[in-house]
Parts: structure tokens; sequence; C-alpha cells
């Protein structure tokens, strides 16, 4: 039997195929370039502590909490945000955080020491807050259930390419800048890669429509078909959904298991330079080429995994399978030191598990809450909650490098917290009934 919708119009409309991939088409290009764009300014700094280190004098507990502190800003901003963009609308408040932090990104450039570069990482974090959860609220707004994995790592799949394209880009930057006009190559890297996001904000205020009703690429009869399948704006309760948000204990188990997997994606993003220069591996150019092989794998598995999802309607298996095989290559990661093809291998398929839950994850709380503000303010709750991974990572590895420099035995007790992940997504029975309800 074909899925309804609540006003009574299935999602199997033969025409709801061909829209809406007309309407990805029209938003996820820049959607996409945007989330690139985040993770890239979010791991350059992993490549420029290569050189940064030194030059300010930082140790590598220093450089851990600082570069932890971005995400403590991000926390404290996140539900804020996601309500100021349900006032404003999707398209002034995007574009608003693709600029601020890109001028905040470009800023590092002036770094000249550790209070300064903690200052300006708290604040990226401030700016940044919101884009991601804003985004998937947006996506929630135009797409059905039954394509919302898909599109979510349509979406997302500009994390691993931002170490596909930032990783060789970052390697350049740092080894053909070095010195260029006086300058060093880490303070470029900041700069050239702070233009994008700032010129994204531009074209997103010019380009994107606020919603359905005022997108003008649409028919009546497509923005009516479109309408049908979401759920409808509610400008007037925004802070009873915060509150209901607040309240639901699946947005908090959520929250932690994204948690959990972000804390093995930071794990191997902002420390994959360095593990691989514990590997053998002392050349920038070719470290930046390196890293390029597990995110490829990585934009694989999120599309496929996503796709596979919407297929069949089901959604906690194409989450706990994957985290399970990246913890599982996490936890064998010390067994690879000294062996750089196994560790290549390994960080492949831990960064494929873990990057490919995410689709069908993100997938779920639009799926499991039935209010617009509750909707919105649960994702921007779970990412709040799953960000303090991020800064458990750097601070906790920055600490542990600093400790046994060459210890690789951390990567042991953070894969059991990945593994975690999958135990608190099994935990929410309303995973699997729902999954149910998709395939009826």
């Amino acid at each position: 039997m074909n899925a309804v919708s609540p006003t009574g119009m299935s999602e199997h409309d033969p025409a709801l195929p061909r829209l809406c991939a007309r309407v990805a088409w029209r938003l996820l290009p820049l959607l996409f370039l945007g989330m690139l764009a985040s993770y890239l300014d979010r791991v350059n700094v992993g490549f420029a502590k290569l050189r940064m280190l030194s030059d300010l004098s930082m140790s590598e507990a220093s450089y851990g909490a600082g570069a932890g502190l971005f995400f403590l800003g991000y926390i404290l901003c996140e539900i804020p945000s996601n309500a100021l963009m349900i006032r404003f609308g999707a398209r002034r408040w995007l574009a608003r955080i693709l600029i601020t932090w890109g001028i905040c990104s470009g800023a590092m450039a002036f770094v000249h020491s550790a209070g300064l570069f903690y200052l300006l990482r708290l604040l990226l974090g401030v700016a940044e807050a919101g884009f991601m959860p804003g985004v998937l609220f947006y996506l929630s707004q135009w797409f059905p259930p039954g394509y919302r994995a898909r599109v979510t790592g349509w979406f997302m799949v500009g994390i691993p390419l931002a170490s596909v394209i930032g990783g060789p880009v970052s390697g350049l930057i740092l080894g053909r800048m070095e010195g260029a006009i006086g300058i060093e190559g880490w303070r470029w890297l900041f700069f050239l890669e702070a233009m994008p996001p700032v010129l994204l904000g531009l074209m997103v205020f010019f380009c994107l429509p606020d919603r359905v009703e005022n997108a003008r690429f649409l028919t009546e009869r497509e923005k009516t078909l479109l309408i049908t399948h979401r759920v409808m704006p509610d400008h007037a309760h925004v802070l009873q959904g915060i509150k209901a948000a607040l309240w639901d204990r699946r947005i908090w188990k959520l929250g932690l298991a994204d948690g959990a997997l972000l804390l093995g994606l930071y794990t191997i993003a902002f420390w994959m330079p360095s593990l691989l220069h514990d590997a053998g591996v002392h050349s920038l150019v070719r470290t930046g080429i390196l890293t390029a092989i597990p995110n490829i794998g990585a934009a694989v598995a999120i599309m496929l995994i996503g796709w596979d999802s919407d297929r069949t309607g089901e959604r906690r298996w194409h989450i706990i399978v994957p985290i399970l095989i990246g913890a599982l290559s996490m936890a064998l990661l010390p067994l690879a030191r000294g062996n750089l093809t196994l560790a290549i291998m390994l960080i492949t398929l831990a960064n494929m598990g873990i990057i490919g839950a995410l689709a069908p994850f993100w997938a779920l709380p639009s799926l499991l809450l039935t209010d617009t503000a509750t909707i919105a303010a649960g994702l921007a709750l779970i990412g709040g909650i799953s960000n303090l991974a991020g800064f458990m990572a750097t601070g906790l590895i920055g600490w542990a490098r600093s400790m046994a420099p060459g210890s690789w035995g951390i990567f042991v007790i953070f894969a059991g917290f990945v593994a975690m992940g999958a135990a608190l997504v099994w935990s929410i029975p309303e995973v699997a009934a729902r999954a149910d309800r998709d395939r009826t």
C-alpha cells in the first residue's frame, strides 16, 4: 500500500519523483557547496597546525583546546540560530551564516598568539552555528519523507568531499605559498579558503527561495503537490517547539548518538595528517593527496546508503551496521602504526561507516517529530549535543598526544564511543516502527 500524506495524497504520485529531482537540482548545488565549505573551514586547521604550532610556539594540547573552542561557540548558538532562521527566513539567515563564518575564518590568517587563536575559533563556531540543522530543516519543508535520506546524503556528501578537495588543495597552498610576499603558508591557507563561503552567502541571498510558496521555478500545481507532503510552518510557536524538543528523550538519544559519530569523524578529520605523518608520509603534497582516498570512499558510501534506505524504507539497520563497521575499523588502527597501506585501508573503512550512516540518521528527526517548530528545535538540539563530541575529540586527542607522543591507543577508546552510537539508535523503538510505516 502506498504511503499517504496527512492530506490524503499518495507519496507515490507518479509526478512526484520527477518533481523532487527538479527541486533537488535547483536547491542542492548551493547547499552542497555550503556544506563543503563548512567542513573545509573546520578541517583546514588540521593542515595549518603542521606549520602553525612552531610559528606560534603552541603545544599539541593548546592546539587541541583551541580547535575545540569552535564547538563551544557552535553548541551555545545552535538552537537560537535555528529559531532565528524560522523568524527571518532561510535565504537571509543561511546567507548571514555563510558570510560571517567566512569573515571569521579569514581572520585566522592574522593570528599571532594562542589567545587570538582561541578567540577566533570560538567566534567561528558562533558564526557557523545552525548551518547544518538549518539546511536539514529547510529541506524537510521541500521533500516528502520517502526522499529525505537520499537528499540528506546528496547534501552531506560535502563532508567527505571537503577533504577530497580540501586535502590536496590545502597541501598545495601550504607547500607552494610558503613565504610568498613574506607570509607563511598556513596564513595563506586560512585567507584563501575563507573566500568561498562569503561568495556562496551572496549567491544564497540572491538565488535561494525561502519556501515552496514563493519558488518561481514551480507551477502552482507543483507547489500544491509539495506542500501536501510537508508539515506546515508554524512561526508562532517557536518557544513551545524548543520546550517540546528539550523534553523529548528521543532527541537526546539522537544527539548522543550523533555525538558518538562525530567523535569518530572529527578524530579522523582533525588528526589524519598527523596519522599519515606517523605512518611515514612527510611530504605535505602527498599528505593532502592521501587524505582524499578515505573521503572518496565515504562520499560513495553516504550516497549509496541514503539511496538504499529510501528505496527499502528501512532506517535502523542502515544506521547501525555502518556505525559498527566504522567503530571496528577505528579500534584496529593501532595495528597499522608504521604500515601506510593498512592505515589508509582502515581509515577508509572507518570513514565509510561513520559518514555513510549520516544520511539515514539525519532523516530520522523530521520523521519522528510532527510539528515544524519542534522539528527545527530538535534538529538544532541534536546538533548542539553532538558537537560536544567535537570539543572532546580535539581536546582529548591533543592532550593524549602531548602526554604520549605517537600513541595510537586512544583510537580504541574512541571506537567504543562510536559503537555506543549504534546502541543508542537501537534503543529508540520508534525508529523501527517508522521504518515499517514507510514501507507500507
